[in-house]
Parts: C-alpha cells; sequence; structure tokens
C-alpha cells in the first residue's frame, strides 16, 4: 500500500492539480493528505488508471487502504459507473484518523473525504464517513470519548441522514447547518470565515 501510495503521488497531473485547486486544495493540503493520481495502476487497481487516489493514512501517515474518484466532469451514473471507488472486500473505514488522536475535547465529522481536508486547512480536527450507509457501529466507539462532535452534513437527503444517524448514535453530537453547498463550495464561496460563520451560530443556538 505504501508502494502505490508513493507512486500515485508523484504522478500528481497539473489537470488534477487543478480540479483539486478550484476545491481548494492546494500544494500544501496535496503533500499533506499524499493525494496522487493512478498513472502506473498497482496490481488490481487498474480500472482506477487515471482517477484521484485519496489514501486513508493511519496516525503516523502510513496508508491503510486507497479510495479513488473520477476526475471527469461528466455524469457519472448516466456512464454506468460511480464517483467515487473502493478496493474490492475492503472494510468500510473513517477517513482521518489522525484527528481522533490530536483533537481535544470537540472533533468535527463530515461527509467527503475533500470535505474533511478542507476542515483540516481551516484548523477543525476532523473526520469523514463516505456516506451514510457506512457510519458503523465502531465508529460510534471511535467518538465516544468527545465532548462535542460536530457534524457537517451535505445540504441533502444522504447528508441529513448521515446527520440524524451520528446525531442519533452519539448525544454529543450536534448538526452544522449548511445551506448553500457541502462543506467544500461553503468555503469557496465564503472562505473559512463562511465555516466559522456557521459554527458560531450553531454554538450560540
Amino acid at each position: 500500500m505504501e508502494e502505490a501510495t508513493s507512486t500515485y503521488q508523484a504522478a500528481l497531473t497539473a489537470d488534477a492539480a487543478r480540479y483539486l485547486l478550484a476545491r481548494g486544495i492546494g500544494p500544501a493540503e496535496v503533500d499533506t493528505f499524499r493525494l496522487g493520481v493512478v498513472a502506473d495502476p498497482a496490481p488490481g487497481h487498474a480500472r482506477y488508471r487515471g482517477m484521484l487516489s485519496i489514501p486513508y493514512l493511519d496516525r503516523t501517515g502510513q496508508p491503510l487502504t486507497i479510495r479513488f474518484r473520477c476526475l471527469e466532469d461528466h455524469d457519472h451514473r448516466a456512464l454506468g459507473h460511480g464517483k467515487y471507488y473502493t478496493v474490492k472486500d475492503d472494510p468500510p473505514r473513517m477517513y482521518g484518523v489522525d484527528s481522533i488522536h490530536a483533537a481535544g475535547e470537540e472533533i468535527h465529522v463530515t461527509e467527503g473525504e475533500l470535505d474533511r481536508i478542507i476542515l483540516r486547512k481551516v484548523g477543525f480536527h476532523a473526520v469523514a464517513i463516505p456516506g451514510a450507509a457506512l457510519w458503523l457501529g465502531r465508529h460510534r466507539r471511535m467518538l465516544a470519548g468527545f465532548s462535542k462532535i460536530w457534524v457537517w452534513g451535505d445540504p441533502d437527503d444522504s447528508g441529513a441522514e448521515l446527520t440524524n444517524r451520528i446525531c442519533r448514535a452519539l448525544r454529543r453530537a450536534k448538526g452544522i447547518r449548511l445551506r448553500g453547498g457541502d462543506v467544500t463550495e461553503t468555503y469557496m464561496r465564503g472562505g473559512a470565515e463562511a465555516l466559522y460563520s456557521l459554527m458560531s451560530k450553531e454554538m450560540v443556538s
């Protein structure tokens, strides 16, 4: 897994870098989170050629697994494939587990890996659950020790489901109301202050 992550990281293309920059993810974040592109697929990764590689790192920065994202700007479902891919038979994981070890009393949860990177960029310790269906009992146990869990669900049915599931499972969890888009869209529209403002409103409500 380390060899694949390093190879993909070294193969990041200019197009992929522009794609990430358009989502608020610059060179520093690319390096920190070891993002890359599948140019020379490792065994079993041939179907992910040309996709963005998003390694799931442990607390020391070593890769546990890799998820992949299609970089093409098209209707993924209409073309018969998904936007994100998980390696076959790989168990569902929480992205950003290093934040569990580094955070103090509070932690943030969001729905996608790239949204989690944005939350880290603005200073929030955060983890990501890639979809409501992948919120599992062991994830609840991983977060049970925090005094406050802030949930940044996307402003759609899937995001509402994730927020509701986490808030039901953890009594210290509270949803952040995203109205004009997801975490990344909110950041790109109003910068870090837009995210801080949403947090402030929930803290006083």
